[in-house]
């Protein structure tokens, strides 16, 4: 995964239309990892304030239910000035890792690697997110999407006594920035559930989860709000970001500020999480 981060925060760097070339650079490397993992891959295009964006799709189809799918996504823009190596460089190396890993595995249910275009600003919360404009077509379709996860910065941890802060209206979990969180609304709950059911099973990496209101400031952080919109069952998977880390939105945030180990238990644990969810083992 460090050749991939090193590639999207280092080779590519800013990740954005300040950086000309580098959306279509980096959209153009997603596909090339899903295609050399011989993953089905679609540009899925679409225009907004007459420029032209595309989220990155992989897919294994499953073998015994294909109508029922599971979206993995994480956006692979980064915000103005910054590398993004976490934010979201982490989310886009566990999403190539793990269609690696996925790569000849039979799933039950059908599993989606999505890369999502413009999630930052100006984009957030608005039409021009990739992942407004994904979900909003598979609603359309009126695909059985029956969870989604949002890969979201995720690579950061410390020990350090107050390293953790939380947004106001969430208190009682502990003060140190060692774990991952898995985040839900309120009508996700049951997928939170489930999928930390697993998860716990699977390994030791520590984890805390939460669900709670779509209004309350942190838990819409990502592209996971949009398939809330859209009706289904999405969770978040972070590091919390602003809340734990020191180098969120700035040119800082490079390869060098990653715990490779810890992001790499990450990963495997979250593999062996989504491919029983999708009825498969590794």
């Amino acid at each position: 995964m460090s050749e991939h981060l090193n590639v999207l925060a280092i080779e590519i760097g800013e990740r954005n239309l300040n950086n000309t070339g580098s959306l279509r650079k980096t959209a153009d490397y997603i596909a090339w990892q899903f295609s050399r993992n011989n993953l089905f891959k679609e540009l899925d295009e679409f225009t907004y304030q007459a420029t032209s964006f595309a989220n990155v799709k992989g897919q294994i189809t499953g073998t015994v239910n294909p109508e029922k799918i599971i979206v993995i996504g994480a956006h692979y823009d980064s915000v103005v000035g910054s590398p993004g190596a976490n934010d979201n460089g982490t989310g886009v190396a566990a999403l190539l890792a793990l269609a690696q890993i996925f790569k000849n595995i039979k799933s039950e249910k059908t599993i989606r690697f999505v890369a999502f275009v413009n999630e930052e600003s100006p984009y957030f919360g608005g039409p021009g997110m990739g992942s407004h404009n994904y979900a909003r077509r598979c609603r359309d379709q009126n695909e059985s999407i029956e969870a989604m996860f949002s890969l979201e910065t995720m690579g950061y941890y410390s020990d350090e006594t107050g390293s953790q802060t939380y947004p106001p209206g969430i208190s009682g979990y502990p003060d140190q920035g060692n774990f991952i969180a898995f985040v839900a609304n309120l009508k996700s709950a049951g997928l939170l559930t489930e999928t930390t059911d697993i998860f716990k099973t699977v390994g030791n990496f520590p984890y805390q989860k939460i669900a709670a209101p779509d209004s309350l400031p942190g838990v819409s952080l990502s592209d996971h709000m949009c398939f809330w919109q859209m009706g289904y069952q999405a969770v978040m998977v972070t590091d919390t970001a602003p809340f734990r880390y020191p180098f969120y939105h700035t040119a800082d945030d490079l390869p060098d500020k990653i715990n490779m180990a810890m992001f790499t238990e990450l990963v495997a644990n979250l593999a062996k999480t989504f491919a029983l969810l999708a009825g498969s083992n590794l």
